[in-house]
């Protein structure tokens, strides 16, 4: 076959699989919301009950987004539903509200098992030498466009939204982290938000946490925070939605840097 024809019919064939994809989702988007996922919502994740009426339209339409493009894989004999797919959806696509958003355009898999699993990680023991340690997680976030995720941990995370602890916000927050380059808390910035303001701020807040933690000193933020400052970004984001009058009334600095950066005010959502 001569090389230009072949070529001709290679793009003429991505060109026609990119225009129908793009109208199935066009068309898909201006459905209705379907009753069913509104049930398992409002049942699944509380707070969806307290939005505002214009961020729950918003909500709906970045989930139906979500669900269509990303793919869900059970582990461990999960079968896959829409329930969890929806579970998920919603609590990612909380930190998705009111913001420009690429809706996660790196991740592509969701990798969900039952409950905690244990994975092989790299640590220090107790002597400082490095060796591969097994630990029971809830969740991982990975730069190669994988989220690994405990649906036992998500349901408790999304009925209790109000204990500072949910895994979805956390490994979602290391996504938006991730999208800079690289996670170390600091995740791309939109125009409401000063990088000088947001490094002053995290790092001296940051700092704060890391003395509470060695001194074992009462604060709203889990001292998992402490770690290095990528999870102390998640850390910080899981409390600034589930937990944001406390935050706001003890770290107003940070509470202020999150609420620009995430565009919305949780407090409002817990009156």
């Amino acid at each position: 076959m001569n090389p230009a024809l072949y070529v001709l019919i290679v793009c003429s064939a991505l060109l026609a699989y990119y225009l129908i994809r793009r109208f199935r989702s066009e068309r898909f988007e201006h459905k209705p919301f379907p009753m069913e996922w509104e049930r398992i919502i409002n049942a699944n994740v509380p707070i969806y009950k307290k939005l505002p009426v214009a961020l729950k339209v918003q909500l709906r339409q970045l989930i139906k987004r979500f669900m269509q493009k990303k793919q869900f894989h059970g582990c461990a004999g999960l079968v896959i539903t829409d329930e969890i797919r929806l579970t998920i959806a919603a609590e990612a696509c909380l930190l998705l509200l009111n913001r420009p958003t690429n809706e996660y355009y790196y991740l592509q898999h969701i990798l969900v098992y039952p409950a905690a699993y244990v994975a092989k990680q790299k640590g220090s023991n107790e002597h400082g030498i490095v060796e591969e340690l097994q630990r029971s997680l809830a969740g991982e976030s990975w730069t190669q466009g994988k989220v690994i995720l405990s649906w036992d941990d998500v349901m408790k995370g999304s009925r209790n939204f109000t204990d500072g602890h949910n895994v979805v916000l956390h490994e979602f927050a290391h996504q938006l982290d991730q999208e800079s380059g690289s996670a170390n808390g600091a995740p791309l910035l939109g125009p409401n938000s000063s990088y000088q303001s947001w490094a002053q701020t995290l790092s001296h807040e940051f700092e704060k946490l890391r003395h509470a933690s060695a001194g074992g000193l009462h604060t709203v933020l889990d001292y998992y925070g402490a770690t290095n400052p990528a999870e102390f970004f998640a850390v910080a984001t899981e409390t600034f939605f589930e937990k944001p009058d406390a935050l706001k009334h003890r770290h107003p600095a940070l509470f202020n840097e999150l609420k620009k950066f995430y565009a919305v005010d949780p407090s409002e959502w817990h009156r």
